[in-house]
């Protein structure tokens, strides 16, 4: 873990959450609830169909992904930053590094339960 972790990359998820959130973010990838890249986040926040947004910190420059709070805050959106790309591409069962992913909604989501407790725990970071 880097020491020069970027300001801009609020909130960022502990240890600890982190590794909750890269195990939804796996989960939802096997049951098809989610969206790599930043693009696709995009179009789940336009769409109304995100339960919540991941953001890799240290991804370079970061500015290319910081219009994703805004319009996450815009749609009342949680978003979280984790700190690696890597670990998110990985969790996205990709091998290559992903920079941002959304979790969509699914109402008869076996996920349900776990997202709705993630997005508390991330929502106190906000606050």
């Amino acid at each position: 873990m880097s020491n020069n972790e970027n300001p801009k990359a609020y909130p960022l998820a502990d240890a600890q959450l982190t590794i909750s959130i890269l195990d939804i973010v796996q989960q939802a990838n096997n049951y098809k609830q989610l969206k790599k890249g930043a693009n696709e986040a995009t179009k789940t926040l336009n769409r109304g169909i995100c339960e919540f947004i991941v953001l890799a910190a240290d991804t370079e420059p970061l500015e290319i992904l910081l219009h994703l709070p805004l319009l996450a805050e815009d749609k009342n959106v949680p978003y979280v930053f984790v700190p690696s790309k890597q670990a998110l591409g990985r969790a996205c069962g990709v091998s290559r590094p992903v920079i941002s992913a959304s979790v969509t909604t699914n109402e008869g989501s076996q996920l349900k339960t776990s997202i709705e407790s993630l997005k508390q725990n991330i929502e106190k970071l906000l606050i």
